[in-house]
């Protein structure tokens, strides 16, 4: 019996767990092959290969950015050969599971839930000359024209669980994309947009098994593992014990991630990792979603703000551990100007990344459970986003987008950064205020629907400020030019701005600084340029503020100065430094 266990990624780099769960599972007893496909692959290009391979068990793995997709390709693989046994499984298709079923006729059984043990022994009853499909726990499947459901098995205990770590075809593509890991399962929270919320209670796998699976990751090669526990510190000694463990064993180069709840970690544990971990070894993801107390109450979220806010300043002060902090537009009772102030209070923290994203109305969660209490309406297919309620019109959501697009692009791509502070402290309003007016402008100027180079990005913000009118443009043009600069590796060909010194003018500050390299600083003078690599390798450019007290101490002090910045020829990268024209 062929089978095979596949999936549709989002990207190429991201690995799917369930599935190697699965085959780790049902072996040795049987030989499961993976196939693992991007929902940006060709439907016919999966089909194909599918088709190619044989099977007589066809198992997917569902989830609300794949299961369009999916259903497109299993509609094909049916009519072309109708014998293969489709089974899906996945968060996807565990509720609302009998209407699956009566909708798609081209899945053939679909498994409800922790999928390890129902999985094996639906090959069991399938490899059978008598099958028994009543004997699956949690399948869903037809019978007598009728589907059926039979109830789920108790919880698996994860001590006992197979490595599905270990398979000698991952080993090559380790250090290529990214490694999820999970130690637990389950949340302690019931934020009822949230699937995670309805499993109630958290079970952990065998934590030395934990780490040998990990050592065994690091030494082949892995660079980005990924824990994909819902509350990594729900436990304060088992996260300290990871943390040391990570701290004293990992190999360097890798990096670990994982979604924490910020507002119950301990100082201590923050400054044991601000004294102990290394820069860049670890990431966290932080849940915000809003700070607004009415619409954390209604959806059942229980969130210390103050608390959180401490967890995030101390481990941004620490400046070890990047942070992703994540909020959700669309929330019960949240209108424009309370998502207005929830961006502006999470974004004075500065996190190195807010990701904005739009409430899904998830399949068995409350708040689409209880979607009529606040008039929600929302796209009939995955990924189910909202399209307005009670309190958030249509057109409020395509604003708060627009704020999104320029916000991904300006911020959490960190090209700007010294302009965007200086923006939201001394010209907009609010944080939230610059993003929402950029990006309108944004959108009618049609960019959202053309592509973009580093250059472009320059001059579109730069055409925003100058028709807006504001005021000191001739400063944050400087910090622009000194944000796109050091961002460079070499000598940029041709810049995006105009306003440039002449051949004269050009030619006689470098003769200045060639007689007098001190003028540009210590550090400068320090490269010892001869007159050809000073010309070769040194950019100069008019700023209207000293760049080194700005560097030092974040003043823009008004002064005619010339931007002098040295590109190092074996490309590690500028040094920025000036000196009063």
């Amino acid at each position: 019996m062929k089978i095979i266990c596949s999936t549709l990624n989002a990207k190429y780099i991201h690995t799917n767990l369930a599935i190697r769960y699965l085959r780790a599972y049902a072996e040795p007893e049987f030989t499961v092959e993976l196939a693992e496909y991007t929902i940006k692959d060709p439907a016919m290009n999966i089909v194909s290969d599918l088709i190619a391979k044989k099977p007589d068990v066809l198992g997917f793995s569902c989830y609300i950015w794949n299961i369009e997709e999916t259903i497109k390709v299993v509609s094909m693989i049916k009519k072309i050969n109708p014998d293969i046994a489709i089974v899906f499984g996945g968060p996807e298709v565990t509720y609302d599971t009998v209407e699956w079923l009566e909708r798609h006729p081209e899945v053939d059984y679909i498994v409800v839930g922790e999928g390890e043990i129902a999985f094996k022994e639906f090959l069991v009853q399938f490899a059978s000359t008598s099958p028994d499909l009543s004997k699956v726990p949690g399948l869903a499947f037809r019978k007598n024209g009728k589907v059926k459901l039979n109830l789920q098995a108790g919880k698996l205990d994860l001590k006992e669980i197979p490595s599905p770590y270990r398979f000698p075809e991952d080993a090559p593509y380790l250090g290529k994309r990214v490694t999820y890991i999970e130690t637990s399962r389950g949340c302690p929270f019931s934020c009822q947009f949230c699937l995670s919320s309805i499993e109630v209670g958290v079970r952990y796998f065998d934590r030395e098994k934990i780490k040998e699976d990990i050592r065994y990751l690091m030494a082949n090669g892995a660079k980005t593992i990924k824990f994909v526990d819902r509350t990594f510190n729900i436990s304060r000694s088992y996260a300290m014990e990871m943390f040391r463990f990570l701290i004293d064993e990992h190999v360097p180069g890798t990096v670990f991630q994982f979604e924490i709840t910020a507002d119950i970690m301990r100082p201590e544990v923050i400054e044991f990792l601000n004294q102990e971990a290394p820069k860049g070894l670890f990431r966290f993801e932080i849940g915000v979603q809003s700070t607004n107390d009415y619409t954390n109450e209604l959806v059942m979220r229980k969130q210390n703000f103050e608390k959180l806010k401490r967890t995030v300043t101390m481990v941004k002060d620490g400046g070890k551990i990047d942070q992703h902090l994540d909020l959700i537009a669309g929330l019960p009772e949240e209108n424009y100007f309370s998502f207005r102030k929830t961006f502006n209070d999470v974004f004075e923290m500065r996190p190195e990344e807010l990701q904005l994203g739009f409430l899904k109305m998830l399949r068995g969660t409350g708040v689409r459970l209880r979607a009529n209490e606040h008039d929600y309406i929302y796209m009939d297919h995955a990924p189910y986003e909202i399209l307005g309620n009670n309190v958030l019109p249509f057109e409020d959501i395509i604003r708060i987008k627009q704020v999104e697009d320029v916000l991904e692009k300006y911020w959490n791509s960190h090209r700007m950064d010294a302009t965007i502070e200086y923006l939201i402290q001394y010209v907009f309003e609010s944080p939230f205020d610059f993003f929402q007016e950029f990006g309108a402008y944004w959108d009618s100027k049609g960019w959202a629907r053309i592509g973009h180079q580093l250059e472009d990005l320059f001059k579109r913000l730069h055409e925003f400020l100058k028709e807006r009118n504001i005021g000191n443009l001739e400063i944050v043009e400087g910090l622009m030019k000194v944000d796109y600069l050091s961002r460079q590796k070499y000598s940029p060909r041709k810049p995006w701005w105009d306003s440039r010194y002449s051949k004269k003018e050009l030619g006689s500050k470098y003769q200045l600084l060639l007689q007098n390299p001190l003028i540009a600083g210590p550090a400068f003078k320090a490269l010892e340029l001869s007159e050809k690599e000073l010309y070769k390798h040194t950019l100069l450019e008019k700023i209207p503020f000293d760049i080194g007290i700005f560097q030092t101490t974040g003043e823009i002090r008004p002064i005619e100065s010339v931007l002098v910045v040295y590109y190092d020829p074996t490309g590690k990268g500028p040094i920025i430094s000036s000196f009063a024209s």
